[in-house]
């Protein structure tokens, strides 16, 4: 009996080593887990909101309202977090957050009137974009931060990068549930809402998970009177430059890239589907291929170092004479451009301090999803003039511009680990 406990208490250590870097507390997985749990709602919801409207009878300029509604709550809703974090335990802001994740989902199923579905879509949790600008997002990104040594945290925001990018792709493809329902538009409708309820669920699963975390890990200073202090010049210029990357990304986005393929190469749907399932399975697992290399050359450096090549296997695409050539850069940019995520994040946290970190994860975050929605309408219309692929090559260039200004910038400013 005692060697089964020991043995039981064996697997669990390893579990955590597994899960969690060296010197990180406890507090990291049940903030791991709720992570999972959003990015699976969220992967579901960005996909079946557009459906859900249309099944209620909205136009597309309606929907288009709607969803735009969802974009800028949430962003005003995550810089206001942001801005009064340091002066509220962010442990009783989670639960706020989980639980309005929940009131979000409970109201998107019952409510089917324009104007309260606004309002729900400007103060709810509604995400149907790809990246994770939620409320919640800066208050995570602190609690990590503080739950792990200054050698881990790369690695802690690695696999809560990681997570966020594999969870929602299965998230992604339980958006096809309701199609179980059958051909019946009133059939759908009610699945859909079940989705809907699921999501207010995941909230609460995400309440609950929220509850273990100890009890002084969201707790506040209490010290820090204003939401930026010394760090307010470093986070400003951060935001500045991540906004240009975000507006560069743009012009690139996975949509338009499978239009790219489809009128340069004529590649099928399905074809494509593939080759962006193998780009994205790239894409998220380099994410811990950056650990290593931060660890070894430091934060910024492979920030810029990883990311300068795959903008340059970007501007190549388009130059490629044969669709195996085009794939084989495309692939090669996906293992490489997302390398700088959990590194970004990493950094931004460091060079803060950690009163300030709620604040400039929001500062850092809600510009840079703003600024990447400007670009698409323009590489759209540049699509359509030319099928060169002229957005693949101002993605990649100012990209690149972005590379060498943050390497100017930011290469004397180092974390703690590096000093």
């Amino acid at each position: 009996m005692h060697g089964s406990v020991k043995l039981q208490r064996l697997k669990r250590l390893d579990l955590h080593r597994l899960l969690l870097p060296p010197g990180t507390s406890r507090d990291a997985a049940p903030l791991l887990a709720a992570r999972a749990l959003r990015a699976f709602g969220d992967g579901f919801v960005s996909l079946l909101l557009p459906y859900y409207l249309t099944l209620l009878g909205y136009n597309a300029f309606q929907i288009g309202l709607l969803i735009t509604a969802t974009l800028l709550g949430s962003g005003l809703l995550t810089l206001a977090v942001g801005f009064i974090a340091h002066r509220h335990p962010a442990r009783q802001l989670l639960y706020a957050g989980s639980l309005l994740m929940a009131a979000t989902g409970f109201a998107m199923a019952t409510v089917s009137d324009f104007w309260p579905l606004l309002a729900v879509a400007v103060v709810g949790t509604l995400n149907p974009a790809a990246n994770d600008v939620t409320p919640i997002t800066p208050l995570e990104q602190t609690l990590l931060a503080r739950a792990t040594s200054a050698e881990s945290r790369t690695a802690l925001f690695a696999r809560h990068s990681l997570i966020g990018a594999l969870v929602a792709a299965f998230g992604a493809q339980a958006a096809g549930l309701p199609a179980l329902a059958g051909d019946d538009a009133a059939a759908q409708l009610e699945a859909v809402r079940g989705m809907f309820v699921f999501y207010a669920l995941l909230g609460l699963a995400s309440f609950a998970l929220y509850r273990r975390l100890s009890p002084l890990a969201g707790h506040g200073s209490g010290e820090q009177t204003v939401a930026l202090g010394p760090s307010r010049g470093i986070v400003y210029r951060l935001a500045a430059l991540f906004s240009l990357d975000s507006f560069a990304g743009g012009f690139a986005v996975q949509s338009l890239l499978a239009l790219w393929l489809l009128q340069r190469f004529e590649l099928s749907v399905s074809a494509t589907a593939m080759i962006f399932f193998w780009a994205g399975l790239l894409t998220a697992f380099s994410q811990l291929a950056a650990v290593p290399v931060a660890r070894r050359f430091g934060l910024v450096n492979t920030m810029v170092f990883t990311h300068l090549p795959a903008n340059l296997f970007l501007v190549m695409v388009p130059l490629m004479p044969t669709l195996e050539l085009a794939l084989l850069f495309l692939l090669l940019r996906s293992a490489l451009s997302s390398m700088d995520v959990p590194v970004r994040t990493s950094y931004v946290m460091a060079v803060v301090t950690p009163g300030e970190r709620p604040a400039a994860a929001s500062l850092t975050a809600v510009p840079r999803s703003l600024a990447s929605a400007l670009s698409p309408t323009l590489a759209g219309a540049l699509l359509a003039a030319s099928p060169f692929g002229w957005p693949l090559v101002i993605c990649g260039t100012l990209k690149i511009a972005y590379d060498l200004a943050l390497l100017r910038m930011f290469s004397r400013i180092k974390p703690p680990e590096e000093r």
